[in-house]
């Protein structure tokens, strides 16, 4: 009886083992097929990169990005012993009231975004501020209805990028302006117009930065050798040709004379003859890319090249050339001026000043409509738009800007006609923009050599390798003994012609005006564009110089309006040492100048 007793004993102790053996079973096998939510030992921090500058010749920046941030926080992590202790600590390194940080934390449970607008620099601050606030046990844990345990704190995040303008409308609209995107909640900039546009895959961001490593009990990582780590790379840095001192003097100098002249815009740009580097584009129409008004919208455009008017007389000394480098013309032949007024067929054609004689070269000194009409019937119709092909009108300009007007020729079919000769050879039944005007004057300043405008030196990444532009190799448009001869045209032009304002005792000067009619709904109104396109040599330094004058209302003529302009801009580089006068030449120079005549 004893031992049976025994024997259930020893049977239910081993029963009861059995039946743990099996819960313990059960409960590993539980464990091991249940999904679980196993808290990584690894943590991963990324940071975007960022969109380029744009910087001057002279190392300022003119257009920067900088970084946004959000700061979030989970008010179910905040110890509420604690909450003022941390209310007060944001407020003190985020400068938001305190009143209006315990507004947001008592707006709901859960992730509260506090501000959304934080910068780097408070940014940086915050951060610091999350790292101490954990230590201090103002965050604890919460546990979840799934029994999930959260602590989340404070955390700094990137919500997007700002584009910054920090000499407002300095360079535009030559510097464009961006707009803004939403990707996946962070918001990005990209170019619209200007620079920003065409350089908008340069300066957009190549690669984030990732960093993937150990953890610590604080969720920091541990930076190793086994860390996985993928550096920021951002957008590249475009470099001007053009110094800032410089292009704001020149704007100053257009606004001005645009209010005397209650003009609707003056342009003028400044470009090295030799290399095509622009030094100076500038407008007296522009606007602040970060603060765009509706008022704004008509300057947004880059006249400089999306302009295409009638140019008028300045195509004279294009077409002259023409007929000077295939032998056509002399410079000493005798054309008849009519006595100022001279009929064509059905056209009738006026000087502004009358003449009965006057040499081939005089056509372009005093600007004779009457002469350049005649000399013109020299050229056939094909040499007539190939010639103005050659020099750049109906192509694009070259220049690193988008949106260019190319503008439009007569055909060679119509050119073959003498009234279409004539009128283009004065300028009108044709249209070019601005720079196309300065890159074929700028022909007889470069021994007959057509070269591109460049507005940007080059780009540059962050390591500060350099990556220069891409230069189009100079097309020799006409004999170097033509430009020569051209040149000293325009110089006498200068000195005793149209341009006689432009004089600069000690220096090089010379170029050609131009006074055109507006056709507005199709006919011809009593609105102008003056332009004044020549250039300034100092024996070391060539440059062309453009200006173009848009509807001036005070007075109209090209030797009063624009030719200013360009004496003013040659008064400043000698300021700023871009040109140095001849001393002798300069003392030996005549003090009084003559009379201005008018194209």
């Amino acid at each position: 009886m004893r031992h049976s007793n025994k024997s259930k004993k020893i049977l239910a102790l081993f029963l009861l083992l059995m039946f743990g053996f099996v819960i313990f079973l059960a409960v590993m096998l539980y464990t091991a097929l249940h999904k679980r939510d196993i808290p990584s030992i690894y943590s991963e921090d990324t940071a975007k990169a960022q969109r380029g500058s744009i910087i001057s010749a002279d190392g300022f920046h003119i257009a920067t990005t900088q970084k946004l941030y959000k700061a979030v926080v989970n008010t179910r992590n905040i110890d509420p012993d604690k909450e003022e202790l941390f209310i007060q600590l944001f407020s003190i390194y985020s400068g938001i009231e305190v009143s209006e940080i315990r507004e947001r934390l008592h707006t709901r449970k859960g992730t509260v975004t506090l501000s959304y607008h934080i910068s780097p620099k408070e940014a940086m601050y915050l951060k610091t501020l999350a790292f101490e606030l954990r230590r201090l046990g103002v965050f604890i844990e919460y546990e979840t209805p799934s029994g999930d345990r959260i602590l989340q704190g404070l955390s700094i995040l990137e919500s997007g990028e700002a584009r910054q303008y920090p000499y407002g409308n300095l360079l535009t609209p030559l510097l464009g302006y961006p707009r803004k995107i939403e990707e996946d909640g962070y918001t990005r900039v990209y170019g619209i117009k200007g620079l920003e546009k065409f350089f908008d895959e340069e300066l957009n961001p190549q690669q984030n930065r990732t960093q993937k490593a150990l953890r610590d009990v604080n969720g920091y990582l541990i930076l190793n050798k086994q860390s996985d780590i993928k550096r920021q790379i951002n957008g590249l840095t475009v470099k001007l040709n053009i110094p800032i001192l410089f292009q704001s003097r020149v704007e100053i100098i257009t606004d001005q004379i645009k209010q005397k002249l209650q003009a609707d815009e003056i342009i003028a740009t400044v470009m090295e003859s030799k290399t095509g580097k622009i030094i100076a584009l500038a407008s007296s129409n522009r606007f602040d890319p970060s603060h765009i008004r509706t008022e704004d919208y008509p300057s947004l455009n880059a006249n400089a090249i999306e302009y295409s008017y009638e140019p008028g007389s300045v195509i004279k000394p294009i077409i002259f050339s023409l007929m000077l480098d295939r032998g056509l013309i002399n410079p000493y032949d005798m054309v008849n001026g009519h006595n100022g007024r001279f009929t064509m067929g059905t056209k009738t054609i006026v000087d502004e000043h009358a003449f009965s004689m006057l040499s081939a070269e005089d056509v372009l000194v005093y600007s004779s409509n009457i002469g350049i009409a005649q000399l013109a019937q020299k050229l056939n119709g094909v040499e007539f738009t190939e010639g103005l092909k050659r020099f750049g009108f109906t192509h694009f300009s070259g220049i690193d800007l988008p949106y260019e007007k190319r503008g439009s020729i007569p055909s060679s079919a119509q050119l073959n006609n003498y009234l279409y000769k004539a009128i283009t050879s004065y300028g009108y039944g044709m249209r070019a923009n601005p720079m196309q005007l300065v890159k074929a004057f700028n022909v007889f300043n470069n021994g007959g050599k057509l070269i591109n405008p460049m507005v940007v030196e080059a780009l540059y990444d962050d390591n500060g390798r350099t990556i220069p532009m891409q230069v189009q190799a100079p097309t020799q448009v006409i004999a170097p003994a033509t430009a020569e001869r051209m040149k000293q045209i325009l110089i006498k032009t200068v000195n005793v012609g149209t341009g006689t304002i432009a004089k600069t005792p000690g220096l090089e000067v010379g170029g050609k005006t131009g006074t055109a009619h507006i056709a507005k709904n199709g006919a011809y109104v009593n609105s102008y564009h003056t332009s004044f396109i020549g250039f300034a040599n100092d024996g070391k330094h060539n440059y062309t110089i453009g200006i173009t004058v848009i509807e001036p209302r005070t007075v109209y003529f090209a030797s009063i309006t624009a030719v200013p302009v360009f004496k003013g801009i040659v008064d400043l580089m000698v300021e700023e040492k871009f040109l140095t006068p001849d001393p002798v030449a300069a003392a030996a120079a005549q003090p009084s100048q003559p009379e201005a005549i008018h194209p």
